[in-house]
């Protein structure tokens, strides 16, 4: 299931919905074709046997097909209706089938990305990615990213992106504000806030210090 539009903001654009990779419904798959085989040798080994043990190994088979059955859609649906997406302006990821979880996390309040990949992990295109942020909810790790170096490459340049909107003194619309008007971030919230962004602008390069102290003091002039 794509991630809703509607849920987006004015001028924000999609830039990666991802799924988890294939590699999530490994272990229902291998189950699905292995209880499978087991019910196809029961029925090619035992057929002449009329007696007890056949009933009991064809009943049990039985049920084992229908369990990895019933865990495979249980997995497909968790599959289908979990989202990891990046967009101009925040990191998104929605899970669940009738529950539902979210983290979203403005892209200026992201510090570090990073990945982690076995060598496994790394033959198959999947591994883990990691977000520290500047908010409440700290560190999180999301598993089964799919190509995860190349979403946290990704990650950096809409970060870039949007560092760049903020700070050029344009709109997301392009149009030019008022020139006497405070430069301040995209996204508002309060005085310490912006200044918490501001300095994680500063700790990755992205503004100079003498810059980082302009805005700062402009800033608390209007506490």
């Amino acid at each position: 299931m794509a991630f809703p539009p509607k849920l987006l903001n004015d001028g924000e654009e999609i830039v990666h919905d991802l799924r988890p990779h294939w590699w999530y419904m490994a272990e229902t798959s291998a189950a699905v074709l292995g209880s499978a085989i087991l019910g196809v040798v029961v029925a090619v080994v035992f057929k002449d046997d009329d007696g007890t043990l056949y009933d009991v190994l064809r009943i049990a088979s039985i049920v084992l097909i229908v369990l990895s059955l019933v865990w495979f859609g249980v997995r497909y649906a968790k599959w289908a209706t979990t989202n990891f997406v990046v967009t101009s302006d925040r990191l998104i990821y929605r899970a669940g089938v009738l529950a539902k979880t979210g983290i979203e996390i403005p892209l200026e309040r992201v510090n570090t990305v990073f990945f982690n990949q076995t060598i496994f992990e790394r033959m198959l295109g999947a591994g883990d990615l990691s977000i520290e942020s500047g908010g409440e909810t700290g560190k999180q790790t999301f598993s089964d990213i799919r190509r995860p170096s190349l979403v946290q490459n990704e990650i950096y340049r809409q970060m870039e992106a949007n560092n760049a909107r903020m700070y050029s003194g344009r709109t997301r619309t392009g149009a030019a504000p008022d020139d006497a008007a405070p430069m301040a971030p995209v996204g508002g919230g309060s005085i310490t806030e912006q200044i918490e962004q501001l300095d994680g602008l500063r700790q990755r390069g992205l503004i100079s210090e003498a810059e980082f102290s302009e805005k700062k003091a402009e800033l608390l002039k209007r506490m």
